[in-house]
């Protein structure tokens, strides 16, 4: 009898053009989420712990939209790749594009819903509008401030 093949292994498809160019700068990527992911949780706060995790989505979806948009490395083909397959966070790379959002963290800190107030994080707060000696450190992800306008 042939062997079974699925669905997936007939749409699977190999990488386009470039990946190869970038693909070692990824894997490290992959290593850190690991290490973030299997590092040790003594002594942290309930939130510390997926701090590291998000700052490293961050970094990897920053990378690959610098890599399309600024520096206009990679084709559009191997852009859409990398988003269908989770390499990138195409929403926060959207919000990226809108003007008042160029250095935003995550969306968490934008949804308002989550918070106490119906308002967006603190670290979405410029630093020129905290008072002296206010903590702008975001609870849900570690970010020191993402305002636009502190750049």
């Amino acid at each position: 009898m042939p062997p079974v093949r699925s669905a997936a292994a007939r749409n699977r498809k190999s990488p386009p053009d470039g990946f190869e160019d970038i693909e070692d700068t990824l894997l490290e990527f992959s290593n850190k989420m690991k290490d973030a992911e299997a590092a040790s949780h003594d002594g942290k706060r309930k939130n510390e712990i997926l701090w590291p995790i998000f700052q490293i989505s961050h970094q990897r979806s920053r990378y690959i939209y610098d890599l399309y948009y600024t520096r206009s490395a990679i084709s559009k083909p191997l852009y859409d790749y990398l988003l269908k397959h989770a390499y990138a966070d195409g929403a926060l790379i959207a919000k990226w594009k809108k003007q008042g959002y160029e250095h935003l963290c995550c969306l968490r800190c934008i949804q308002t819903k989550e918070t106490n107030f119906n308002s967006t994080c603190i670290c979405r707060v410029p630093r020129g509008q905290l008072k002296e000696g206010q903590a702008g450190e975001c609870v849900s992800c570690g970010c020191r401030g993402c305002a636009s306008s502190d750049a």
